[in-house]
């Protein structure tokens, strides 16, 4: 499981990724990452599903620690297993060696699962945010038309792709660069927030925890939504091959971003309810937009501006993690071969860049955003608690393994008693057809890994069509020792 080589058969010339990734960029992946359309979009799911003031603010607290948590806990697997693909690198260490076919099985599920439904949905509601705060402004008063939405949503998609695929050194620029922004457009957020509260608006705080929620099932649902803000904080899980140092940067750029975004998103929130009240969030498919128009006044084009960029930078940084793993799971013959190889001169896995935009076009088609963030939410935290459960078996059965940071016992026992509420608590309240659509698309991916992965069936045409996009995309296949 050594560092992947990329080989040109006919000179003997050897390409790899590189790692250019530093700290400062990591902290970006995970803030710029988290930091999208969640805290412009998420307030209102998180405040119908808690009921009360109160209890939203506790949400968004509660799931800043867990997200941290969560992501402590990736971090001891990511310096101990210290391969990109994050889920799918720890579950091939620990159930696919021996050539078990049980245990093969269990990372193909994932792969399939987190490159037809995770990632690119995803990537998918990140982009419909940017497509409805770009379009936003041309209809004053009223929503814009989806299909309008939907058309510059897929535009943004496209070039975003073609950033990644053009040039890592690019992508993390614009990452960083976005960071600044949207950590800009928050600050502006939380200080007129403050600003309104010190004139005294504080009439819809000080309801306090009035109307709390007593269903575990809608408190769930808060949760999904507070926690889809959070989402990103195990990107950099996916590039480890690309970190500098990750022994060293992996955690501490956990520790620094994390907390940070958390106190942004407190305070974004009590800057929201200083000016609007509960029925406006709720009913606002703008908040941060409707926010600016009454506080900021003809300067309140700077917050759909910052929004904008906020949701153009997290897309930027889930596609590039995401392309990661669909490179990964290529690689290690899961997929495609073809969806692993990389540009000859560029460095960048243009194929898997191209795969999951593809996938993510056809995602928004059907699909709105609430829809998806449940989708997301309920198959994303099965995966993050089978992970963590992971963790905990590599613990028993792997105790030689080097572990440059070990997170203590107690945090994945919380983790994953948290993922299990998540996944199975809104199943028992209040089952919804979105929650059965995710396991039956998982169980379909048994139909699809028994002829072609466990049978090793070879689709006819399949080495013409990989030497086709060799010569179109210029791309090289991968070698691993």
């Amino acid at each position: 499981m050594s560092k992947p080589d990329v080989i040109f058969e006919d000179e003997g010339k050897t390409v790899s990724l590189k790692r250019n990734v530093g700290l400062l960029s990591a902290i970006g992946m995970i803030v710029g990452t988290m930091i999208g359309s969640g805290i412009f979009i998420s307030p209102k799911g998180v405040l119908e599903g808690a009921g009360s003031v109160g209890l939203s603010l506790v949400v968004w607290t509660l799931s800043g620690i867990l997200a941290t948590l969560g992501a402590l806990v990736y971090a001891e697997l990511g310096t101990a297993i210290p391969l990109s693909g994050s889920e799918h690198a720890y579950f091939m260490y620990t159930y696919a060696q021996g050539r078990s076919k049980l245990g093969r099985c269990i990372p193909f599920l994932y792969d399939w699962v987190g490159l037809f439904i995770i990632r690119p949905v995803m990537f998918s509601v990140i982009c419909l945010a940017f497509g409805t705060y770009v379009v936003k402004p041309f209809y004053p008063g009223c929503d814009p038309p989806p299909f309008v939405v939907k058309m510059f949503t897929i535009v943004a998609m496209l070039l975003i792709a073609f950033i990644n695929s053009y040039s890592v050194k690019l992508a993390v620029t614009i990452q960083n660069v976005m960071m600044v922004i949207k950590l800009i457009a928050l600050a502006i957020i939380s200080i007129g927030g403050i600003y309104m509260i010190c004139l005294g608006n504080v009439d819809i705080l000080s309801e306090g925890f009035q109307y709390t929620s007593t269903s575990p099932s809608t408190i769930a649902i808060a949760f999904y939504n507070g926690l889809w803000s959070y989402d990103g904080w195990n990107n950099l899980n996916f590039i480890t091959e690309e970190l500098k140092n990750p022994n060293r940067n992996l955690p501490l750029s956990i520790i620094i971003g994390i907390p940070l975004t958390t106190a942004f998103y407190v305070l974004a929130n009590v800057g929201y309810m200083s000016v609007m009240s509960k029925e406006e969030i709720i009913l606002s498919h703008a908040v941060a937009v409707t926010w600016a128009d009454r506080v900021l006044g003809v300067m309140s084009w700077i917050i759909p501006f910052s929004v904008a960029a906020s949701t153009f930078g997290a897309a930027n940084g889930v596609l590039f993690a995401s392309g990661r793993l669909c490179y990964v799971a290529a690689r290690d013959h899961n997929f495609p071969q073809f969806l692993s190889f990389i540009h000859s001169r560029r460095f960048t896995p243009v194929p898997a860049m191209m795969f999951t935009c593809l996938v993510s076009i056809l995602m928004i088609i059907p699909g709105d955003i609430s829809t998806l963030i449940d989708f997301f939410g309920f198959s994303s935290w099965l995966v993050y608690g089978f992970t963590t459960f992971t963790l905990l078996l590599l613990r028993v059965t792997h105790k030689d393994l080097k572990r440059p940071y070990r997170v203590p016992t107690v945090i994945p026992v919380i983790v994953l008693l948290m993922a299990c509420y998540l996944v199975i608590g809104p199943i028992i309240q209040d089952p919804k057809v979105q929650f059965l659509y995710a396991v039956l698309f998982i169980l379909s991916g048994f139909v699809i890994y028994v002829p072609f992965v466990h049978m090793k069936i070879h689709p006819p045409g399949m080495d013409t069509l990989t030497k086709l996009f060799q010569k179109v995309l210029q791309i090289v296949p991968t070698k691993v020792e």
